[in-house]
């Protein structure tokens, strides 16, 4: 039995103070903002707000006291980022936990060797409530996904580097 594919328009936004990501977007959010007013404009286009990379100190990310700011509309953490190491993921474990919002986890592939280091199993959705109500008993999968290394494997003749 096939599934229907499922397809989520969202954007990571640019922040005065860090990013963030906009999930079930219906018109794009500009970049430039202040955390409260995007995850504002996230939400009233029914969107969800995901914190993404919350403490990985190599990369731009809200600090303390913007995050405290938007708590009160964060629906989801990032608490594992492939790219982001064991301390900066507990700690956004411990946020996740804190706020009681939903866990994430995803590769952030920058790279065709990235993709697939991470991803999340959920039960099928419908829409953004639905979305979210299955990513809070999703199961976070760490370590390559077999098809992706078939397809990578594949395709890695046909990629130019350099």
């Amino acid at each position: 039995m096939r599934t229907s594919e499922r397809v989520v328009v969202g954007e990571e936004i640019t922040t005065t103070a860090g990013e963030l990501i906009g999930l079930f977007l219906e018109k794009w959010v500009p970049p430039g903002l202040a955390p409260l007013e995007a995850a504002l404009q996230i939400k009233s286009q029914g969107g969800l707000v995901y914190l993404e990379h919350a403490y990985d100190s190599s990369r731009r990310h809200l600090s303390e006291a913007a995050i405290e700011g938007i708590a009160d509309h964060i629906d989801i953490v990032e608490v594992y980022n492939g790219r982001s190491d064991a301390k900066a993921n507990q700690r956004a474990t411990d946020l996740c936990s804190t706020l009681g919002v939903a866990p994430g986890a995803g590769s952030d592939a920058h790279t065709v060797g990235e993709i697939g280091s991470v991803y999340v199993e959920m039960e099928d959705f419908v829409d953004a409530s639905s979305f979210l109500a299955g990513l809070h008993k999703a199961r976070v999968v760490k370590g390559r996904n077999k098809f992706l290394l078939t397809a990578e494997a594949k395709l890695r003749p046909n990629i130019r580097r350099g």
